[in-house]
């Protein structure tokens, strides 16, 4: 495998330029899908090989711009990705429909029977997306495709805008001491600014500092009205809703589906609508009574601390805390002391080191914030990828974490090795002039979840680009990796390898290590049909269960139905609800769920043969992580496991007793 890696040099000043890079490569693309159908003895070589390698090459130019538009928000980003998308959703939605190419691809699929299994997959999986993009439906059909492709591309890009601009636009500033006086140290340095002369603090809707006030904030007043700024962020997205539903459910019509639900499980593991809803349903049956016995020991908790009100959403977080604290004599700011960030992510090296076999060796390179560091991947003395991690929450950058990937591992037009690439970014607190960063347990199991997609993407060994990596793999099955090693985070013996006080040096004490596992599961059937909510709202609103004013009411009908926690009127929720309305999560937010059923499984495996046993470990790369999306995620699972998954091991990981 070649090691020369494509620099990141792309950055506000020349963006212009990207951009041209990547028009003339989408006009290149056309001449050459053109110059591969003349080709009159068309075969997976000649034909499917490099009609891969093309679009390969256009995700490498698009892929910076898309990714800085995230991380570096800005008006020039903005308005250049906002001038690539409908061309390049154009490009792909008329390629999509193209007669002539599907033809092809059914052809070859048909007189070479001898191919690989990644090879059949990579024709398989591009016939149904030819078939879902239209192919074959008359002119008219297929143009309004088309054009409500690219609607719709811009409308899930303006939500994004919306709720980033929303998220940057708020603070509440805070001047009385009292009102801060139980937030843990580093979250009041991080919050402290001066203003008039004077010391006061500011809280925004960042996650970090969101997090920190619903945590630690003692004035109810002034938790309610933070929760209230969160949950009603962007209203004008509440118009982009209706639009987005609307045009989804318009294109799963066209394309001969009763609703946008059932053409969007056509790349999934699950099959319908119905088997989702009763995996949610009855997931939620079992975990209701565990969560209303969670909910009542939080209001009793809270009346013996003299709280005299009916506890609503944005008192939870705090009297949670509280409790956690009572029952296991801790809470995050006992454990942030010995989680800084440079010790967690090291521990997190040395534990995959012992676990996989993997080594990370820091290097120099272009990047676009200085926050920003960079690894190369090795395993068993060769480089096999390499990784940015953008790690400290910014102004302009997106809330929350995901990993994404730049470039596929794949074997080129010279049959040279393409080494792989991807980013892990999170909005964790940044460092300060008197302490280093420090991160709460959460934190730290985010950031494990985030390497779990990374492995799968940067140890795939396929060498069809279409299916290699995360390419390819069904998405309710994309979490499977990820919840699997974020498991890990609160195990002892990893823990104990990096948990040290970034002050002493002293290893956390065995007591808070075992609280810190003893408490994962603390109010877990809460967080369960929290999961569950969100679930079964997207999946009902893509049923076309909704009209103009039916979003709310779905959103209502199914807390009604799910949740034991009582929400404010004013909360919209949705709004805010990117994953499905600005991400690949429509009509499959389900998947978190569906994918912890493997990932719970091949967990316990582990566990229960000592963690660190080399033939599980070597069968779980080979049999899952090297394998990315060549064949069915059920297949990868059951060579990795030899059976069929335990869906009990879902509840078992959760701590959920079933009655």
């Amino acid at each position: 495998m070649t090691n020369d890696f494509a620099e990141f040099t792309v950055n506000e000043e020349n963006l212009p330029q990207q951009k041209e890079k990547v028009l003339e490569k989408i006009e290149e693309n056309r001449k050459a899908v053109e110059k591969l159908l003349e080709n009159p003895d068309k075969n997976y070589s000649n034909f499917i090989k490099p009609y891969q390698l093309m679009h390969e090459e256009l995700d490498f130019l698009f892929s910076p711009i898309s990714h800085l538009n995230y991380v570096k928000n800005s008006e020039t980003t903005e308005k250049i990705y906002e001038e690539i998308l409908p061309v390049l959703t154009e490009y792909y939605a008329k390629l999509g429909q193209d007669e002539r190419v599907y033809k092809a691809f059914k052809e070859i699929k048909e007189k070479e029977p001898s191919l690989s299994e990644e090879q059949k997959k990579v024709l398989e999986d591009s016939i149904k997306d030819f078939e879902l993009s239209g192919v074959g439906l008359e002119k008219s059909k297929q143009e309004r495709i088309k054009e409500i492709s690219i609607t719709l591309s811009t409308l899930t890009n303006s939500f994004a805008q919306n709720l980033l601009k929303a998220t940057d636009a708020y603070e509440m500033i805070v001047e009385n001491e009292e009102d801060v006086k139980e937030l843990p140290k580093s979250d009041i340095e991080a919050a402290k600014i001066q203003k008039e002369g004077k010391s006061v603090y500011r809280f925004t809707l960042k996650q970090p500092s969101y997090v920190a006030y619903m945590t630690y904030g003692s004035n109810r007043t002034l938790r309610e009205k933070l929760y209230k700024a969160y949950v009603t962020r962007a209203p004008e997205n509440d118009e982009l809703i209706t639009q987005i539903l609307s045009l989804r459910d318009e294109k799963a019509k066209l394309l001969g589906f009763e609703n946008y639900a059932r053409l969007s499980l056509q790349r999934k593991m699950a099959k319908t609508p119905e088997e989702v809803i009763s995996f949610l349903r009855e997931l939620s049956k079992k975990s209701r009574p565990q969560a209303q016995k969670e909910l009542e020991e939080l209001k009793e908790f809270a009346k013996k601390e003299g709280f005299k009100e009916e506890l609503q959403p944005f008192d939870i977080a705090y009297y949670s805390e509280k409790l956690k604290k009572h029952k296991f004599s801790l809470n995050d700011e006992d454990y942030m002391p010995y989680l800084e960030k440079k010790s967690v992510v090291e521990g997190l090296f040395e534990f995959l080191k012992k676990l996989f076999g993997l080594e990370f060796e820091k290097v120099k390179v272009p990047v676009w914030d200085e926050s920003v560091e960079v690894f190369h991947l090795y395993r068993k003395g060769s480089v096999v990828g390499r990784l940015y991690m953008d790690l400290e929450a910014r102004e302009g950058k997106r809330g929350g974490a995901w990993m994404d990937e730049w470039v596929t591992y794949h074997e080129d037009e010279k049959g040279r090795i393409i080494p792989p690439v991807a980013f892990i970014v999170a909005n964790f607190s940044k460092p300060t002039a008197d302490m280093p960063a420090l991160l709460r347990p959460n934190d730290v199991e985010t950031l494990f979840h985030e390497m779990g997609h990374a492995l799968h993407h940067l140890l795939s060994r396929v060498k069809e680009p279409f299916v290699s990596g995360i390419s390819g793999v069904e998405w309710d099955a994309v979490e499977f990796p990820s919840q699997f090693l974020e498991n890990f985070a609160y195990e002892k013996k990893i823990l104990k390898s990096f948990a040290r006080h970034y002050k002493s040096g002293e290893p956390m004490p065995d007591f808070m290590v075992e609280k810190l596992k003893e408490s994962k599961n603390f109010h877990s059937a809460l967080a369960m049909l929290r999961q569950i909510e969100f679930g079964l709202f997207d999946m009902l609103i893509h049923m076309g269960k909704y009209d103009a004013d039916g979003v709310q009411r779905i959103l209502e009908e199914v807390r009604e139905e799910v949740s034991v926690i009582r929400t404010p009127e004013y909360n919209r929720f949705q709004w805010g609800f990117g994953h499905i309305f600005a991400g690949g999560y429509a009509a499959g937010y389900y998947s978190y769920k569906w994918a912890e059923v493997l990932s719970a499984d091949a967990f316990f495996m582990f566990v229960d043969n000592g963690i660190f046993n080399e033939d599980i470990s070597e069968s779980f790369v080979a049999e899952v992580l090297s394998r990315g999306g060549s064949r069915e995620a059920m297949e990868s699972f059951k060579a990795f496991a030899k059976r069929e998954p335990d869906i009990e091991a879902i509840l078992k990981l959760s701590g959920i007793e079933v009655l």
